[in-house]
């Protein structure tokens, strides 16, 4: 299909090119026949009769199989980028991170039957739409409340609408913590600094589930560290926690929180898991 769509498009273009050449001597207009096209049937051809060599004749092609042709072309080249972007979109959701059960997280399949729903929904909208500002100051969000209230489904919507122009990561807290840990393991292929600094150079890093682990002093201090990191970069970060705002300041720490709140901004989930509502729907 191709390779008969090109060289369609290629003999009318030495055709045209041929029926305008320059100077009596070289050519002569023979005017206009009637031809027939198998497949259109009758149409008016311009010709011309080259003055070199044999003097053959040229006669310009069936218009429309000339343009079906180049239909053809035109949507075999948008097809092939088609598919070049579902495979490097395709690659950044394979590098990203994110869960298979999150991979279908739109911002349109998101439920936002409550005022405050909706609030939430159009503050992640407005965040992907605007990322460009948040990666010149760090721009970040909180997103607050119970399990289940769809916080990592407006989290994966956000990345799916930056993906794949922009590098993101989703990770669990503890995923963040035990990838800094195993680099102090004898023999690991990646140093503390090496990690650190993939963390940090991500346009996005996406964290779930902050403040469910310990908070030893040790886990406050990876925390701060690649979010003092990210702060100091100015690249954006997106926390989810199951913490009001007492427990997740307590948590991350006094340092981080107020970096935080110079740069991010607080999302309230506060109202019902939807899991308990799926729960009613199949008892």
């Amino acid at each position: 299909m191709t390779d008969h769509s090109s060289n369609a498009r290629r003999l009318d273009q030495m055709q045209r090119r041929s029926i305008s050449l320059a100077g009596g001597s070289l050519k002569t207009d023979i005017g206009e026949a009637v031809k027939e096209c198998e497949v259109h049937g009758p149409f008016t051809s311009k010709g011309i009769k080259l003055n070199i060599g044999a003097g053959r004749e040229i006669w310009t092609q069936c218009p429309q199989c000339l343009k079906e042709a180049e239909e053809r072309e035109e949507a075999e080249q948008i097809a092939k980028a088609a598919e070049m972007g579902r495979r490097r979109l395709d690659a950044a959701l394979g590098a990203s991170g994110m869960p298979s059960r999150f991979h279908s997280r739109r911002f349109d399949t998101f439920v936002a039957s409550t005022p405050a729903q909706q609030s939430a929904l159009n503050v992640c909208i407005e965040y992907s739409e605007s990322f460009e500002r948040s990666l010149q100051i760090g721009g970040s969000l909180v997103l607050a409340g119970k399990p289940g209230t769809g916080k990592s489904h407006l989290a994966a919507s956000i990345m799916h609408a930056l993906m794949p122009k922009y590098g993101t990561r989703y990770m669990t807290c503890m995923d963040m913590i035990r990838s800094i840990r195993d680099t102090w393991r004898k023999g690991s292929e990646m140093s503390e600094t090496q990690v650190l600094n993939e963390l940090t150079k991500l346009d996005l890093l996406v964290i779930d589930e902050v403040g469910v682990q310990y908070g030893t002093d040790g886990e406050q201090t990876i925390i701060f560290d690649i979010l003092d990191r990210r702060y100091r970069e100015e690249m954006p970060v997106v926390l989810l926690t199951n913490q009001d705002a007492k427990g997740f300041r307590e948590f991350i720490g006094d340092r981080c929180h107020d970096r935080l709140k110079e740069v991010g901004r607080w999302v309230p989930f506060d109202w019902e898991s939807y899991r308990a509502t799926a729960r009613k729907g199949i008892e």
